[in-house]
């Protein structure tokens, strides 16, 4: 499995998953789909339990942690999911 970075236990990139963007690892959830669920009002609990309760609370902060690190890329990856279709 390729990896992100050594510093990200969770967090992996894997080109033919979600277009080689950042995902939680064994998963298809887009470290952008977590922090996007956050800055619209959802807590780390209720990701947990009604947006994807297969994943844990640790890959919840690791997402955070990563959004820390690589804040213009998670950003532009929200916008474009939040965009109206064309």
């Amino acid at each position: 499995m390729a990896r992100t970075s050594q510093q990200y236990r969770y967090i992996t990139r894997l080109p033919k998953t979600r277009g080689g963007h950042p995902v939680i690892a064994k998963t298809r959830i887009g470290v952008h789909d977590v922090v996007g669920l956050l800055q619209n009002g959802e807590t780390v609990d209720t990701v947990l339990t009604n947006c994807f309760p297969e994943i844990t609370k640790a890959q919840v902060y690791e997402c955070l942690a990563y959004y820390e690190d690589h804040r213009g890329e998670i950003d532009l990856l929200i916008a474009r999911q939040m965009a109206p279709a064309p």
